[in-house]
């Protein structure tokens, strides 16, 4: 059930200026008992709001993965439907949503306990996927995911209440320094950046492709920056990220020849299932944003 909410915490998109508001929520919910995140490995996600695996998934399981991104990125098929979406001006694919419903092989992955445990123990609760999705960075091709918060629009467009959700972000190919990896701001989870505009009819559509309504402005940035710093995430295929979902984070285009490729899954708790969005006229489809709040089977 989802959690009751008198007012909204999180006010965006109101059309005024941009405000920071700080955190209403925990950051963690469960603890050391409930999966394999040890007590200081909890503490340091709830001051941070990451963390980090070396080795998630072995080398051997990342061949039969990557076997698959390239069977999906070549898929006729695939790339005529919605959701997939076209890096603007290349023609390369940039993600393919829904991936748990396009490919067995990446439904069994996201359903693996090494990936769902430590977000269900974050989160204190069963989970279901909010969102999945494989993202693309060719090589010389690759653009730029621009700094945002995901709750900001999970919040305003898709009708998240709380901030009781978490990514896992798993690199299917070498994340290097120098092809456009993960960067978060340490501790920014605990600061909700309200963005000002209005969010236009369908504006998915766009946003897909490179968002400009919901992200943050200069000087909040800026802010957030300057207190917290950056920390940039390369890593082996194979290494992930589990992070929440109010965490500043973006990461540079790939201008290098080396391809950085990453499954990336949203589990949201099942006691904060969707309502009617906070800043949009009305949600975004299913396969972004989905309204089956069916429990992961682990």
């Amino acid at each position: 059930m989802t959690e009751e909410m008198t007012e909204d915490p999180y006010p965006t998109r109101t059309g005024s200026a941009a405000s920071l508001i700080d955190r209403a929520d925990p950051a963690v919910y469960g603890n050391a008992l409930h999966g394999p995140l040890s007590s200081a490995d909890l503490a340091r996600f709830d001051v941070n709001g990451f963390h980090s695996f070396e080795h998630l998934i072995d080398p051997g399981e990342v061949a039969a993965y990557r076997t698959e991104l390239l069977r999906l990125s070549t898929d006729a098929a695939l790339k005529d439907d919605e959701r997939t979406i076209i890096e603007p001006g290349s023609g390369e694919v940039r993600s393919v949503f829904e991936v748990h419903k396009v490919s067995e092989v990446f439904a069994a992955l996201l359903a693996d306990p090494r990936v769902v445990g430590p977000a269900g123990q974050i989160l204190g609760s069963d989970v279901y996927i909010h969102q999945s999705r494989v993202n693309f960075k060719p090589g010389f091709a690759g653009n730029t995911f621009y700094w945002h918060s995901d709750f900001e629009t999970w919040h305003a467009e898709d009708g998240m209440p709380r901030m009781r959700a978490v990514s896992v972000s798993i690199a299917l190919t070498e994340n290097l320094d120098c092809n456009g990896p993960l960067m978060i701001m340490p501790g920014s989870h605990k600061t909700f950046v309200a963005c000002p505009g209005e969010t236009p009819a369908d504006h998915y559509k766009a946003s897909l492709r490179k968002q400009e309504i919901g992200t943050p402005d200069d000087d909040s940035l800026r802010t957030l920056a300057n207190k917290h710093g950056i920390q940039q995430f390369a890593g082996a295929a194979g290494s992930a990220t589990l992070f929440d979902c109010n965490c500043m984070h973006g990461s540079n285009s790939n201008i290098t020849p080396f391809p950085r490729s990453n499954v990336f899954v949203v589990f949201n708790s099942v006691e904060n299932t969707l309502v009617e969005p906070f800043g949009a006229a009305s949600p975004r489809p299913a396969f972004i944003a989905s309204r089956d709040f069916t429990p992961v089977r682990r």
